[in-house]
């Protein structure tokens, strides 16, 4: 037993199978499957979080119907052919210790034509909020063949080895459709009095639990949308959840946050409060007397979970993304081990940003997430030859390079050239809401002392220092700078910016560091639509700066619209009074302002300001790998060295170099 966190390790029954904690793996699209049926990527990825120590674990939504189809990568469960390779998933996950669960689901009026190919289905013919597409009222037909398509999944889900299935009512999908007023306008058996608008969802338990067993969980998956007058209140949720648990329907219910019409808070990043579905769950927890309630939404952390549990806002406790990140969550909690956990940054960039592409999930801070098939999950293979590994630069390639080869029981020393560790990344630590950045890094620094990897700050390393070192093996991990030239991709035949000489223009990255003084009005050009720019210009607004943001894009934060960060973003830069210019460049820098040109028009125009802050793109800090290349030396080079691009690769290619040795 935990003494951390001794109410997340008591044991609890569900319908008479013994979960060993109450840490459950929430579902969530991993986007995994071939041809409709899980592979080696997916059985792995699932077994590594068991493997993890996971109580439970929610295999990612399976669409019941054609209709309901939304990714690529999404379950076909449309015969039985598909049970054998389900089984395949069920049998990693419950001899590793968990109990399986398979969510099922369908989106109604919200559905993706590109992929389903299939008109949308809805209660009242009302339109998607995924997309410009309308859909069309359901007929009886149509009704009964999708109460159908729920219990032949789950029938098949049983034959497949799982103990029970979650039946998707959240983000309002077509049950939670239903069972909405505004979205259910029906007068018929389906629409009207809350016997009728719930009348879907108890079909489908009641047969489900009719042709599975007594035996067969089934749970019950609901969220709330409480900025929204149309949307459900969680008293009226309570009451629909209540109606199905007197009936002895349903076994557990998880609740989650946001949806269709409030979708940032489907998959909140760190720009919302933790815990966040724990207020569902505690109104959920107090109307039913028999199902046993999961809370789950931003709740990141084993001390966060332990929260939960102990203010009794329910009964067990979903950590996705935390056990994304570190899949071996549950393993560490229990051993009274918090601070070896691999701390998710609630950054969305990896899991959500790639599923709002269409591709398989990963992981910003763990790039085996998708890949344990292939590298093992987070349980590195001892080096057959230990050697002596020079890795010079601390930010996050170096880091994770670092420490993976270290755990594989290589003699590491890491040669950083400033006072700390991180790089660029620490910098991005320090913008507003962005302290899980330090504190992912200060993991770095415990995880690479216990591994006994020798660090040496301050630290600048040139080629002579790498043959005096006499390594066996050299990663170069030097990062990336900001050029001084202002350089913009919208004006390629315009090398460096007229005016530039002038002064008072300054990187985002010497901002950041404190290392320029910007003066009252700020104008930002931002280039790359990501927090750099956007993250820096809300730092900017915080310490009372007057600023105006300049985009060659149609929009502020382009590249965190993919992570739902970027309507909240906007809406806090609003408050603080930031202003912004779109689809715009800057011609010339005057000192005391910029002229733009008007993408739209060619028109040019005068802006005001008193410092030009740029975030352009980085330029690969490289010297050190020509000389070494020159001089005819073997080295790997990782991160942004290779070629500046965003964080999520410079872990990779850390982890991948540590793998290769």
């Amino acid at each position: 037993m935990s003494k951390l966190f001794p109410r997340l390790f008591s044991p609890v029954s569900l319908r008479g199978h013994i979960l060993r904690n109450r840490i459950v793996f929430g579902a969530h699209t991993a986007n995994m499957a071939n041809n409709g049926v899980p592979g080696d990527r997916h059985v792995a990825y699932y077994a590594e979080r068991a493997i993890g120590g996971a109580g439970m674990i929610v295999v990612e939504p399976m669409p019941v119907h054609p209709a309901a189809v939304l990714t690529r990568g999404n379950f076909l469960p449309g015969d039985d052919s598909v049970v054998p390779h389900f089984r395949k998933v069920t049998t990693a996950i419950r001899e590793n210790g968990a109990v399986a669960i398979q969510q099922l689901y369908h989106v109604g009026a919200h559905g993706d034509s590109d992929n389903s190919y299939h008109p949308h289905w809805s209660p009242s013919g009302l339109p998607s909020y995924h997309d410009s597409d309308g859909s069309h009222a359901m007929s009886e037909a149509e009704i009964s063949e999708t109460i159908d398509g729920f219990v032949q999944a789950a029938r098949r889900c049983h034959e497949a080895g799982f103990d029970g299935v979650e039946v998707w009512a959240a983000y309002l999908g077509l049950i939670e459709q239903f069972w909405t007023p505004w979205s259910n306008r029906r007068e018929d058996q389906w629409g009207g009095s809350l016997e009728n608008r719930t009348r879907f969802s108890r079909e489908i338990t009641s047969r489900i639990r009719a042709v599975c067993g007594q035996d067969f969980i089934i749970g019950l998956a609901i969220s709330d949308e409480p900025d929204h007058s149309v949307a459900l209140t969680r008293d009226e949720l309570a009451e629909i959840v209540a109606l199905h648990d007197d009936l002895g329907l349903v076994d557990y219910v998880t609740c989650g946050s946001g949806g269709y019409l409030d979708f940032h808070k489907l998959m909140p990043t760190f720009l919302y409060p933790e815990k966040l579905g724990a207020d569902l769950a505690a109104t959920i927890r107090r109307s039913v007397k028999h199902a046993l309630v999961i809370a789950e939404s931003h709740i990141r952390t084993p001390e966060n979970a332990e929260t939960v549990l102990g203010e009794r806002a329910a009964d067990l406790v979903s950590i996705v993304r935390g056990q994304i990140a570190d899949p071996h969550l549950a393993r560490k909690a229990g051993e009274d081990r918090p601070d070896d956990v691999r701390g998710c940054i609630s950054c969305n960039q990896m899991c959500w940003g790639r599923r709002s592409r269409d591709y398989w999930i990963s992981c910003l801070i763990n790039p085996s997430a998708g890949r344990e098939y292939q590298w093992g999950g987070d349980r590195f293979s001892p080096a057959g030859q230990p050697r002596t590994v020079l890795v010079v630069g601390g930010g996050p390639a170096g880091l994770e390079a670092a420490r993976a080869a270290a755990e594989r029981g290589h003699r590491v020393i890491l040669a950083e050239a400033s006072s700390r560790l991180g790089g660029n990344f620490l910098l991005a630590g320090l913008q507003p809401r962005r302290a899980q950045i330090l504190d992912l890094i200060g993991w770095y620094e415990r995880q690479l002392t216990k591994l006994g990897v020798e660090i040496r700050l301050n630290s600048y390393v040139e080629a002579s220092d790498v043959e005096a070192i006499g390594a066996d093996a050299v990663i170069l991990a030097t990062g990336s700078y900001s050029p001084d030239t202002g350089f913009q991709k919208a004006l390629p035949s315009v090398e460096t910016l007229p005016g530039i000489e002038r002064g008072n223009v300054f990187t985002i990255e010497a901002v950041m560091a404190r290392q320029a003084r910007p003066g009252k009005r700020v104008l930002l050009l931002d280039e790359g639509g990501g927090w750099r720019g956007c993250g820096t210009a809300w730092k900017l607004a915080e310490d009372g700066h007057l600023v105006t943001m300049l985009s060659p894009d149609p929009f502020i934060g382009k590249e965190l619209q993919r992570t739902t960060a970027d309507v909240p973003l906007r809406r806090t830069l609003k408050r603080l009074g930031v202003q912004w210019r779109l689809e715009v460049s800057v011609l010339a820098w005057h000192g005391n302002g910029v002229t733009l040109l008007d993408h739209n028009t060619g028109e040019h125009f005068f802006e005001e300001g008193d410092s030009l802050v740029l975030a352009t793109t980085n330029a690969a800090a490289n010297w050190l790998g020509e000389e070494l290349r020159s001089s005819g030396r073997h080295i790997v080079e990782i991160g942004d060295c290779a070629a500046p691009r965003q964080a999520p690769y410079a872990f990779y290619e850390g982890r991948r170099a540590a793998l290769e040795l």
